[in-house]
């Protein structure tokens, strides 16, 4: 039984980005372990997926000392374990679990590229992230973006060894799981309830927002943008659900504010339960800087909720300008007030558009197609691995 080792910095990633993927590939007859740092959501994790878990410890940020305790650790595990592919997710995991692989002889070295932290970086920072980058891509066997956009920006960069590169099918780190972000298996009581929690009125036009709070998910262009919008229609509201996150990358002062005071801003905090939001929700803005393939605008898609967002790597893959969604330059408070403005001012328009995303995602993302297409690549490469007898 080949064993599989998926690595992520912490266990959001693996109960959120790749949810079911690990018991999709137990199922197929692999021996499959996760690791990633300990959090809150390990336990869900174990119990989602059916495999074990062990805890390394790992950072998001730039701590070279623990950095180099987690590489040890790694390096003892996988000669343990031995297992025939390491694969990793999340930028900290790949440069760590990448490089303790190589050292411990693991012939089959996978990283998923979702999103590149430096996009959004600036001086020091992002010439270390570069660097990160370009080391987890000289230590990887095999490199999957998870987007056709992103793929040509890193070689655009020349960050990654084009032969080591491909993109998996159309796309998507994991897919969508369409038996439950379908606008027709939602609970009409939690639903009920979740509306009364927010003082919902049918006389009001929500529009949503999924995500952290910080800088580089595009919140201070979007709070301006609502702002702007609501002078001219009172009855808007915003609807965002999702945690600050003050460490990495606070939104500004003037932004925090306007979050903390505006009658029309509804904040929930974090929420896994987003497509009962997306179900009542006028459209899903996401006004991020940087996505490698971004799970919210499936899940909207999905849900059957308009999609507006910026024109980056990742979005530009699922939304296609005024076919499948509406399309605003990244950064632009303007562009984001314009495109909010057509779509407020058009909603036949935009419900077409949700339709021909819908059918888009069913075609091409639709989870167990996602899944199939990446278990059919491990078993290519542990073929070409395997000398013929």
């Amino acid at each position: 039984m080949p064993k599989i080792i998926r690595i992520t910095t912490v266990p959001m990633a693996l109960h959120v980005l790749l949810k079911g993927q690990m018991r999709y590939m137990k199922q197929k007859g692999f021996d499959v372990e996760m690791v990633s740092a300990d959090g809150r959501e390990r336990e869900a994790v174990i119990q989602d997926e059916g495999c074990p878990h062990m805890i390394i410890p790992m950072t998001r940020k730039i701590t070279p000392f623990k950095d180099i305790v987690s590489l040890f650790r790694l390096i003892r595990l996988f000669r343990k374990e031995k297992p025939d592919i390491v694969h990793s997710h999340t930028p900290k995991a790949g440069l760590l679990g990448m490089l303790a692989a190589r050292i411990a002889g693991v012939k089959i070295r996978i990283h998923t590229v979702a999103g590149l932290r430096f996009m959004t970086s600036e001086g020091f920072t992002r010439k270390l992230l570069v660097r990160m980058e370009k080391l987890t891509g000289r230590f990887a066997t095999h490199i999957w973006p998870n987007s056709f956009s992103l793929l040509s920006y890193i070689n655009e960069n020349n960050l990654m060894p084009d032969k080591k590169l491909e993109v998996i099918g159309k796309g998507s780190s994991n897919g969508i799981n369409l038996k439950r972000y379908s606008p027709g298996v939602l609970v009409l009581e939690k639903l009920t309830a979740i509306k009364e929690n927010i003082n919902y009125s049918d006389k009001c036009i929500y529009l949503l927002c999924v995500g952290r709070i910080v800088k580089d998910k595009g919140i201070d262009e979007l709070v301006h943008a609502f702002v702007r919008l609501y002078e001219q229609n009172d009855q808007l509201r915003l609807l965002l659900v999702g945690d600050y996150e003050d460490e990495l990358d606070p939104v500004t002062d003037n932004s925090r504010h306007i979050l903390k005071n505006h009658p029309a801003i509804i904040m929930t905090g974090w929420r896994e339960d987003v497509e009962y939001f997306m179900a009542f929700s006028y459209a899903l803005i996401h006004p991020s800087y940087r996505e490698g393939f971004p799970n919210v605008v499936l899940q909207a898609g999905a849900m059957q909720c308009p999609v507006i967002c910026s024109r980056i790597p990742g979005n530009v893959d699922i939304v296609e300008h005024e076919k499948t969604g509406l399309l605003f330059p990244v950064k632009s408070t303007d562009g984001l007030f314009d495109q909010m403005k057509q779509g407020l001012e058009n909603p036949e328009l935009l419900r077409q558009y949700s339709q021909s995303l819908r059918q888009k995602i069913e075609q091409h993302f639709d989870q167990p197609i996602v899944q199939e297409l990446i278990y059919k690549k491990y078993i290519q490469l542990l073929a070409q691995a395997t000398p013929a007898a």
